[in-house]
């Protein structure tokens, strides 16, 4: 007995199912990003010397991620998105509920790491 079960992703010939879908992925990238947002907050809130290297790799890596969100919100503007950068194939709904912002499936972000 197979425990095999598909998701049935929206497809492109039904408006209102694709609109749920980027409505979701909308409501992801927000919640992303007022995420990164807090946590520039609570950095810059710690009160450590600007010197401190640790705190500026945490502030690069979170400005890096928003930069990453508003290019997702750019691929759901222009309908690209969930398709991967590297190889064109969608990028499977897990992965994007995981992590909204990615640009590649996992075998592509593999070959880029």
């Amino acid at each position: 007995m197979s425990l095999d079960v598909t998701r049935a992703e929206p497809h492109l010939h039904e408006p209102h199912l694709h609109e749920a879908h980027l409505h979701e992925a909308r409501r992801r990238l927000e919640h992303a990003r007022a995420a990164r947002l807090a946590q520039l907050r609570a950095l810059d809130e710690t009160g450590h010397s600007p010197d401190d290297h640790l705190l500026a790799a945490q502030r690069a890596a979170m400005e890096r991620a928003l930069k990453e969100i508003d290019d997702a919100f750019a691929r759901v503007d222009d309908g690209s998105y969930g398709i991967c950068v590297g190889c064109a194939k969608p990028v499977p709904a897990e992965r994007l509920e995981i992590l909204p912002y990615t640009r590649h499936c996992v075998a592509c972000q593999r070959r880029t790491a």
